[in-house]
């Protein structure tokens, strides 16, 4: 999807955010293999799993499929026991996770995670501000520039929507307007590839409806990753769909055929 809308709009706020290079068939994101074990229980089972560039790919899966402890080991949250993960080329196996943030992989979380206490301004602040001082590696609270910072809190913000409650504390937004601060948040560590875990989780329809629409005009800048229980609201906004059972991926390739194959029919709906 291309973004054409005019001047000073959340569209336009998201594509100078983000950006997209290279060609199409470039793979961004790899797995070979990779396995995650606790106390002798296997989460993850040899998953060799692509991504490329561009792509917008849906996880899905009953509870306990292994698909969060994934992410976590694409993110860096756990190593995993055997196996590699590359990112774009880059072999990120023993990366740490703030390392992975600055090459481009971001990600969010089941439960929205933002900081309460503080105003929806200061929280775009606190994430500017990692990323511009990591980047010229400086310590967290490094001295930035108070103008190009504003700036980029500004425009996060217009981007999903939030400009006109940004002197709020987020203790006083909905459940659904902290969620999309939490994408802004993602959005303005400047990602490569956004992982999202659940990100309809808790919210109403209208909140589904008002962040699947941002989700959408994300998605035309990057690539995109998508765990998702509502497996409706994620078939038409994903290109491809991988099907996670007992830590392995059991089906992958385009979603209505998917969803279709009598293992994934099974182990969702208990019949072929």
């Amino acid at each position: 999807m291309t973004l054409e809308a005019p001047a000073a709009t959340p569209g336009m706020a998201i594509s100078s955010l983000l950006e997209n290079r290279g060609s199409e068939e470039e793979i961004i994101l790899e797995t070979s293999g990779v396995s995650k074990r606790f106390d002798g229980f296997t989460a993850v089972s040899d998953v060799s799993w692509r991504l490329r560039l561009g792509e917008a790919a849906g996880i899905i899966g009953p509870n306990g499929a292994g698909k969060t402890t994934f992410f976590n080991l694409l993110t860096g949250m756990f190593p995993p026991n055997q196996g590699s993960i590359r990112l774009r080329g880059e072999d990120i196996t023993r990366c740490p996770a703030h390392a992975r943030v600055l090459r481009g992989l971001v990600r969010t979380f089941q439960l929205v995670s933002v900081f309460d206490h503080i105003t929806v301004r200061e929280n775009m602040v606190l994430a500017t501000i990692l990323l511009a001082n990591a980047r010229r590696g400086r310590f967290f609270f490094g001295r930035s520039d108070s103008r190009e910072i504003s700036a980029k809190c500004d425009e996060a913000l217009q981007s999903v929507g939030l400009e006109h409650k940004a002197a709020r504390s987020t203790l006083q937004l909905s459940y659904g307007e902290k969620r999309k601060l939490e994408i802004a948040l993602a959005l303005a560590l400047r990602p490569r590839v956004l992982l999202l875990d659940e990100p309809f989780a808790g919210l109403s329809d209208g909140e589904i409806a008002d962040v699947l629409d941002l989700i959408r005009r994300v998605k035309a800048n990057l690539s995109l990753v998508i765990i998702e229980h509502k497996i409706s609201r994620i078939v038409d906004l994903v290109s491809r769909l991988s099907v996670m059972h007992e830590g392995r991926v059991i089906a992958d390739g385009a979603p209505q055929e998917v969803l279709a194959q009598p293992m994934v029919r099974q182990v969702y709906w208990g019949r072929v």
